[in-house]
């Protein structure tokens, strides 16, 4: 036979194990499982000594687009997931103007299957003015979920009272993605907390309750309208021993700043650049949430990838806005977990390929399997790298795991049966298209 592409000697992570075997792709789907010694391709990737992934995927990036192109853009913001092997994202809409309406939705779709190296899915926000028509929103080519900011938003964003969420949850059907932080918890400590108090009190301001109150409220106005929600960010270990019990309504997200980085030493050695919502907390909670990646409790693992300049995040807390660097070091920061024995590379590949495309409804990716598309992470398990500012596509230029050493680093990337991203070198031009969803 003849392929398009054909990936040779390579350890295949499939879904009943791995498996070393030759992949045979065509017109960007996988077309074969076993390629022949006899077959040929246009383009063969010899992955001797790699092992080949499903093309990983960061659910939970802000790409800043529509906003200021010097901080971040869905050109520079997909070139940085392409070098860390994310072969999909999925895009936040609080952005200036924000994605809560039809006109923005059709320019940022026009837009992103232009401009994106990467396949794109894409949130539009939830606010009161929109929310009768959210049910037909959410069906909109590219539109992997609605998403509510019940806490830590500015505008018509922010729908923190239950009146207000329980109609969200009324219109549509698909999952809901929430943020989760008490918005009426958060305004009633504000005052205890003054400017230029030391960066590490941020957890203190947005305790546990502040997110387990808001996750509890949450999940009781899913089961009460029968919408099933995603808790985006789970911080705590009471969300976390909580919500296995309702998994019938909700799944979870845990981000890889909560599996990597400990309070209060991450605020200490980092201090702004360690400033995100909901915050990064101490080892309780860090042991709780890598408890809950290998219990199963987790569905899947983000970046929440949120850049802004060093310019703003050095201002004094609490005024340094919230967000971090992070779609380009995903996979590297986890590899090195891997590596670390805190999991399993299948473990991984389910939270960060299958996990997504379960979730969201996400169609004929998240698996290496025939008819799904041909979506790979090449990745090399036992390759020592270290992480620095300069390697960042983000024009922000900085990672807040800078000069971390990891084993374990992506090789290539390859979307749709194109590669894209070969040995921390960008190959041709941006092939991304919209993500497919189910209806």
């Amino acid at each position: 036979m003849h392929f398009d592409l054909i990936i040779r000697n390579g350890v295949c992570v499939l879904p009943w194990g791995e498996a070393r075997t030759d992949i045979g792709v065509t017109d960007g789907r996988i077309a074969s499982l076993s390629a022949g010694i006899a077959d040929d391709a246009d383009q063969v990737i010899d992955a001797a000594g790699l092992h080949v992934l499903p093309g990983l995927i960061d659910p939970h990036v802000h790409l800043r687009d529509p906003g200021d192109a010097t901080v971040e853009s869905i050109p520079t913001g997909t070139r940085a997931a392409a070098l860390g092997g994310v072969t999909t994202v999925f895009d936040m809409p609080n952005t200036q103007p924000a994605i809560t309406d039809a006109d923005m939705l059709r320019w940022k779709q026009d837009y992103a299957a232009r401009e994106s190296w990467v396949d794109l899915g894409l949130y539009v926000g939830a606010t009161r003015d929109n929310t009768p028509r959210l049910g037909e929103y959410e069906t909109f080519a590219g539109v992997c979920a609605i998403k509510v900011f019940a806490g830590s938003s500015t505008g018509n964003l922010m729908i923190e009272d239950d009146a207000g969420i329980r109609r969200v949850l009324e219109h549509g059907h698909r999952r809901v993605a929430f943020h989760s932080e008490d918005e009426y918890r958060l305004q009633d400590r504000k005052a205890m907390f003054s400017e230029g108090m030391p960066y590490r009190m941020h957890p203190a301001w947005r305790d546990e309750e502040c997110a387990f109150l808001g996750t509890r409220r949450i999940v009781a106005l899913a089961r009460s309208t029968g919408r099933p929600v995603h808790i985006l960010h789970t911080s705590t270990a009471e969300e976390l021993a909580w919500l296995p019990a309702h998994r019938d309504i909700a799944t979870i997200e845990v981000l890889v700043n909560h599996l990597t980085q400990i309070a209060p030493e991450c605020y200490d050695a980092l201090g702004p650049l360690a400033i995100m919502n909901p915050p990064i907390r101490d080892r309780r909670h860090y042991d709780a949430a890598w408890e809950a990646v290998r219990n199963g409790t987790v569905d899947t693992i983000g970046s929440d990838h949120a850049p802004h300049s060093l310019a703003a995040k050095a201002r004094p807390w609490p005024a340094t806005p919230a967000g971090l660097t992070g779609v380009q070091t995903l996979v590297p920061v986890m590899l090195d977990h891997v590596g670390a024995g805190r999991l399993s590379l299948g473990r991984m590949v389910d939270l960060m390929a299958a996990g997504p495309a379960r979730v969201y409804g996400l169609q004929a990716k998240g698996r290496i399997a025939l008819g799904y598309d041909a979506d790979f992470t090449l990745v090399d398990l036992k390759a020592r790298r270290r992480i620095t500012n300069d390697w960042i596509a983000t024009p922000a230029g900085w990672t807040p795991f800078d000069g971390m050493q990891v084993t374990g680093w992506p090789l290539a990337t390859i979307v749709r049966g194109h590669p894209v991203m070969r040995e921390d070198t960008i190959l041709g031009t941006p092939v991304g298209k919209l993500a497919r969803f189910a209806p």
